[in-house]
Formats: structure tokens, sequence, C-alpha cells
């Protein structure tokens, strides 16, 4: 029964972090500019905030859950100032001279950064909650070593696609010349700024 629910948890910790959003374009960006070890760190951090919201969902804590969807305005407002800050960070940015030293101050950065990117996702919390619905997980009677199980894989899940992309990411590192990390970094820049303004642009669309 736990292998079951470990393999549910890596399937759905898979397909919520795979859709490439802002933390995908940041992770890209991350592993190009600053090498795997970064991008991998940045990926972790939405893999901590997925498995929080797994578990808040797995175990059924509708009040908090709850509380989390009628905050949905001034999360939405905060997550969408910050990708914008990152957003507009990344365009204004200049390639380094030289290759970034990565220290363990600067994977911890961007791995706080995100996971608060993602927990700040309302999103996220509603996806958990439609795909544990559809497989009748989630319920009030929950089976506390089975639903930590389910955790436990929705982590491993998300971890395994920010290493796969991270890796492959990697690969073209060496690739890239300084002219063309301009571009990435404009590109990337422009892309998390306009998820930050429709995050920001949906706070005020009046709901039905």
């Amino acid at each position: 029964m736990t292998t079951a629910y470990l393999i549910k948890g890596l399937i759905i910790g898979f397909s919520i972090a795979a859709p490439v959003g802002p933390i995908g374009v940041l992770t890209i960006k991350r592993t190009l500019t600053e090498g795997r070890s970064a991008g991998f760190a940045t990926g972790m951090g939405a893999a901590l905030a997925d498995s929080v919201y797994g578990m808040i969902a797995g175990f059924g804590l509708t009040a908090i859950s709850s509380f989390l969807l009628t905050q949905e305005f001034w999360i939405k407002l905060i997550g969408g100032s910050f990708l914008l800050y990152l957003g507009v960070k990344s365009f204004i940015s200049k390639p380094a001279s030289k290759a970034a030293n990565v220290d363990s101050k600067g994977l911890f950065s961007n791995f706080i950064s995100t996971f608060f990117l993602t927990i700040t996702s309302p999103a996220t919390i509603i996806s958990f909650l439609a795909i544990f619905a559809s497989l009748g997980l989630g319920t009030t009677k929950t089976d506390y070593a089975s639903s930590m199980t389910l955790v436990l894989g929705i982590f491993l899940g998300s971890a395994l696609w920010w290493l796969i992309l991270s890796s492959i990411v990697s690969y073209f590192q060496a690739k890239i010349t300084p002219d063309k990390l301009i571009w990435i970094h404009r590109f990337s820049g422009l892309i998390i700024i306009s998820f930050g303004l429709f995050a920001l642009y949906s706070c005020f669309i009046p709901k039905n």
C-alpha cells in the first residue's frame, strides 16, 4: 500500500513541477549563468514548497488551505511583485567576466527565493487539491503513514524533474558565449516580468 502511495506521489510531484513556468525559467537561467548546482538548488526550493502544499492537501488540512485561498489577493500581490523584482534584476544584469563561484550562501539564496515564489502561488495549492480530489486522496480519515509516504513521493518526484532539467541545461553551459548570455539574461528577465505582471493583473480580475 505504501509503495502505491509513493508511486502516486512521484507522479504528482513530477507532473506539477514539469510545466515550464517562472520557476522553470529561473532554474534554466541560473543553471546557464551559475552552474548545475545553482540550478538544482533553485529547483529544490520549489520541491520543498510542493511538499508543504502536498502535506496540506494530503492530510486534509482544510482550515489552512481555506485560509490560503481567502488570502489569494495578497499572496498574488506579494508573489507577483517578487517576480517583477527578479525579472528586472535579470534583465539589467550583465554577464560576469569569469565563472561564478557559487558558495553555500549563494545556493541557499537560490533555494529560499524559489521556495518563497512557489509558496506564494495559490495555483499550486489549487492544483494539489484538484489532483488529490480526483484521486480520492486527502480525506479527513487520513492514514498518516500513507500520507507521509505520499508527501515523500511528491518531494522526490519534484526533485527528480529539477535534477533532470538542470543536468540537461548544464550540458549547454560551456557552449554559451558572453554575447549570447546577455540575451539569455534579457529574454529570461522579460519572461519572468510577464509572469509577474500577469500575477498582479489577476489580483484585480473580478471573480464571477
